[in-house]
Formats: C-alpha cells, structure tokens, sequence
C-alpha cells in the first residue's frame, strides 16, 4: 500500500507534452562521453519543448526501489514527470546506455517496453547485469537525435511530435530498437506527408524497413509528379533502380509523348553527373545536350554510345524500358536520338523492321489492331498527355499517331470522343475497320501539387469504322477544375502479328 500511495502522489493532472529544458550542468539527460569530439546535430532537435513542471521534482521517493523488478509492466508514474525528471534529468538512473559517441543515464523499467533491451535486460546476456550498455550503431540513418526520441518516447503515454524530414530517422532507430508505438507513428506521419522534399527519402525508408503502404504512396506520387511537375532537386534524388520502376510503369504520367520521356532521362543522368550544378528546370535540357556532346567527343575514335561506355554501362536498364517504336515515328525525334549518341543506335534495328512489317500489314487491311485486351497495353501502348487550361473545344492528333493511327481525340461538352478518320489513298478510302486497346486517366493537381482528382477509364477495348465518331469517357456529374491533365495509353497495332512474320 505504501507503494501504491507513493505512486499515486506523482501524478500530474497536466499530461500535455513536455519541452525539454536546456541540458542540465551535471547529469541530466544524454551526456557526450568525456574526450570524445563533439556532434553537429543536436540531440534537442526533433522532440518538442515544455514548460518546466511544479511540484513533482521534489517529491521523496525511492526511485531505485521502485525499479527494482524490472519484469513488471511500465510504472504508472505520470507521464510528463517520467518524461521531465526521469528522461530528461536522468533522476534515479538504474542503467547507461552509450551510442554515438553519447551517454543516456536511463532505467529498466522503461527500456524494457522495447522489445530489442527486453531480450539484453531479462535474458542471459552479459549486458542484463550490467549498469552500463554500449550500443554499436552501424546504421548510417541513425544518429544522435533520432535515438534520443525514441528513448524519450518510452517515458510518455503520447507521441511526441516529430519534423517530417526527420522521420526517416527516427524510423531506423526505432526498428532498430524494436519500440512498435513509435514505427506506427512513422509511417501515420510518412503517410500523410509524402512531398516533393521528402518522397524519395520515405520511399527509401518504407523499402528498407518493410513499410509496404508508405512504399506504394510514395511511388504512386512519383509516377503522377515525375513529368507533370518537373524539379531539379527531385530528379537529384531518384537512384538508378527507383528510375528504372518508374519508367517501366503503365501508369506513369507523360506528358506530351515517349520521347519526352527520354529527355527526362537524359536530363536526368546529366544532374547524376552533375550534382551541384544550379540553374532551372527550363535551363537542364541546354545544359544537358552541352555536356552530352562534350563528353562523347572523347568517345570518337571508339565509335560507342554513352550506353556503351563504361560509365553508361550501369544506366543501360532504364534505358531498354523506352518503348522506342512510339519515337522513331518522328523524324525529328529519330535525328535526336541518333545526334545524341547516347543508346546504341543497334537497339533501333529490330524496331525499325518491326514497324515497317507492321505499316505494311495495315495498308494491306491485315492488321486490324488488338483482339483483346492483353498485357500488351501495359508494356507496349503509346503514352500520352496534354493539360487544357480551362473548359472548352480541343482536339489533338499527336505527330506519332501518324503512323496508320487515324484517330482524332476531342474533349468537349465535359465528353472525350474518339474518331476514326482514315486518309484517301489511290482514289479509294480504307474502310476496314480497326481495334483500339485504351485507358484514359484524367488528373487535377492544386497549387501546390496535390491530386486534387484523378479518375480512369480503366483498360477499354473498342472497334471503329472509317469517321464512326464514339465517345469513350462522359463527365457528366462530375465538378471539374483546371487546369485538367489528361493522359492516354493506347495500343492499336498487335505486336504478336508483326512477330509471326
């Protein structure tokens, strides 16, 4: 009963969140360990400040006793006294825990809550009956700061707040430490602030501790913001691999056609190159081509592309992902691709062969487009996108759709139309009719960035004959902002009837 009485005279009737005072002289809280050299990074840095409390830090109570059994539960001591005079003061102090060149005077009871200094405290390690743990820490993501939080967070009933650009840290230390509460609040923050400044480093985070909902946020922001809102710091962060998923993905956002997303890539081995490089987004493409025609002049005599060479070599796989039949289309696109020496022009020699077949095929009334709806459209259909500013009449036929696409793509009255619009060739017009394998997607960020909207049509399968005019997406009902992005995959030639030839 003694206990229980003593107990119950620590408690606060204000359990709001405690700021840490300044480091005490003597003994409170983490300690740099004498003779090592001092950290940059503030341990204060990611835990919010509070007021001093009254009242509680003088109580007279043995501590020690009161920790003495360190199997039972986390003592009901209230939580922004455990916080202040037993964390932050280091009052009482049953256990130090060293990492990081840095000392925290901790008890038993409480880092027992995590499951990682459960099994070192109650089972047969060394270390479960010892005062002092030395903690080895080769996790680069984990540093003075993000270990402060999470010990600090075993002494309240309340999350304490964290920085979003902090989370990823504070994440590792938690996994590391084994503390549940905290990987929950995580990934609640990393879910609900995935931003330009901050996506590639949670993606990296949720991929490397298993945060399968965070991972997919994040990937999803990339393939809606990559080409729809440019950035030279975003493309400074995207790693190899994480370009490589993107580019592979139906549903990344293109604006304009495929080949805009091989100057995206371009641009962007330019900034991997060129790290510190500062200038705008307008300006990459300039500096881009300038520094690609430099660097290749010292490649003249080999007569190889920057794939080829060795430091191109690792950038290879992204690369193969463009799907180069829907650029070669162009004449202007192709002179591009062959000025700037950057794909092994080898790579367009089966292309070209597959596309001649193909156009021969559809001037014969062989090739009638795709029987069903396959895979096909994930892997081989033409990407597209286009933004109108405000509601009104527009009609589009993209360059590439030259080659035997005779559709026009109209949005009007709230409606988008397909029409199939066939040229008169030899004083004859085609009449046969032909299969379009499609999936329209419709997207509206506000100023910052944000989705506002998005809806798709989903993957559709239609047949038109020559001028049949057939709306594929009504709006009716529906509030629409603008500017409107609107995206097309489409998929009109069936790749396995080229192959069979």
């Amino acid at each position: 009963m003694g206990l229980v009485n003593s107990l119950s005279s620590l408690r606060c009737s204000d359990s709001s969140l405690a700021e840490p005072a300044p480091p005490p002289e003597e003994k409170a809280g983490p300690s740099y360990i004498s003779g090592s050299r001092k950290r940059k990074w503030g341990i204060w840095d990611c835990v919010a400040s509070t007021p001093n409390i009254h009242g509680s830090r003088n109580q007279a109570v043995n501590l020690q006793q009161l920790f003495g059994n360190i199997y039972r539960k986390k003592p009901k001591l209230s939580s922004k006294y455990a916080y202040q005079t037993l964390f932050l003061d280091g009052k009482d102090c049953d256990i130090r825990i060293r990492a990081l060149e840095v000392e925290w005077p901790l008890h038993k009871a409480f880092l027992c809550q995590s499951a990682f200094f459960a099994k070192i405290l109650k089972g047969t390690w060394k270390e479960s009956h010892s005062n002092i743990v030395d903690l080895k820490i080769k996790n680069e993501d984990i540093d003075v700061g993000s270990l402060h939080y999470v010990f600090g967070s075993l002494y309240r009933d309340e999350d304490l707040p964290i920085i979003p650009r902090r989370v990823p840290h504070v994440l590792a230390a938690a996994c590391l430490l084994q503390v549940e509460h905290v990987i929950r609040q995580c990934k609640e923050i990393m879910n609900n602030n995935i931003t330009r400044e901050t996506v590639c480093s949670y993606y990296m985070a949720a991929e490397t501790y298993g945060l399968k909902s965070v991972k997919t946020r994040c990937f999803d922001w990339l393939l809606c913001h990559l080409m729809t809102h440019p950035s030279v710091e975003l493309y400074r962060e995207i790693d190899t691999k994480l370009m490589y998923l993107l580019v592979s993905s139906p549903d990344l956002l293109v604006m304009q056609k495929e080949m805009d997303i091989y100057t995206t890539l371009k641009e962007w081995i330019f900034l991997c190159y060129n790290p510190s490089w500062k200038g705008s987004v307008k300006q990459i493409l300039i500096s881009a081509d300038c520094w690609l025609s430099n660097h290749m002049a010292f490649h003249v005599v080999d007569n190889i592309s920057f794939l080829e060479s060795e430091e191109g070599l690792i950038y290879q796989p992204v690369f193969k992902k463009l799907r180069f039949q829907h650029i070669i289309g162009d004449l202007s696109d192709t002179a591009i691709l062959e000025r700037d020496r950057l794909i092994p022009l080898e790579w367009l020699t089966p292309i070209y062969k597959q596309q001649w077949l193909a156009l021969l095929q559809e001037q014969e009334h062989i090739e009638i487009g795709p029987r069903i709806i396959s895979e096909e459209l994930e892997e081989c259909g033409m990407r597209f996108g286009t933004m109108i500013s405000r509601d009104g009449h527009y009609s589009w036929k993209w360059r590439a759709f030259r080659f035997c696409f005779p559709i026009h793509i109209t949005f009007t009255n709230r409606c988008i139309i397909f029409t199939e619009s066939r040229q008169q060739r030899d004083g004859c017009c085609l009449k046969h009719i032909r299969n379009v394998v499609f999936k329209i997607t419709l997207v509206c960020f506000d100023s910052n960035g944000k989705v506002t909207f998005s809806k798709t049509t989903g993957n559709k399968i239609i047949t038109l004959e020559h001028n049949e005019e057939l709306t594929v997406m009504k709006l009716d009902g529906i509030v629409l902002s603008f500017p409107l992005h609107i995206f097309l995959n489409i998929l009109f030639l069936s790749l396995g009837n080229t192959e069979q030839m």
